[in-house]
């Protein structure tokens, strides 16, 4: 689904850092999780901090992503990618926790 074409398969020990990266950030950014999830609940009188997530994941994909791939295209519709981004931001509130790195890599692993 990447712009770059290497269809290189990722090591365990990459995998696990990658992980354990990705819950040492969720952390420091859990306020900023909470606004998000707490605007998303509040969609009617408070989108802005649900939306500016919405706008950057999505200029992120665009940037970064085939936007030719069918499953790109699906990210990036409207319609269909609220779902995503929902099972996306509570992964990253969930993995927030001290077991968050098991969380977020049995989630992953049984993907």
């Amino acid at each position: 689904m990447r712009n770059s074409f290497t269809n290189n398969n990722i090591k365990l020990e990459e995998f696990d850092a990658l992980i354990k990266l990705t819950t040492e950030m969720a952390k420091s950014l859990y306020p900023y999780i909470r606004q998000i999830l707490y605007s998303r609940d509040d969609l009617i009188r408070n989108p802005n901090a649900w939306n500016e997530f919405k706008n950057r994941y999505i200029e992120l994909i665009s940037e970064r992503f085939n936007t030719n791939s069918m499953k790109v295209k699906r990210l990036l519709d409207p319609s269909t990618n609220d779902e995503f981004f929902i099972k996306i931001i509570f992964s990253l509130a969930l993995c927030i926790s001290e077991d968050g790195y098991l969380k977020l890599r049995t989630t992953l692993l049984n993907y």
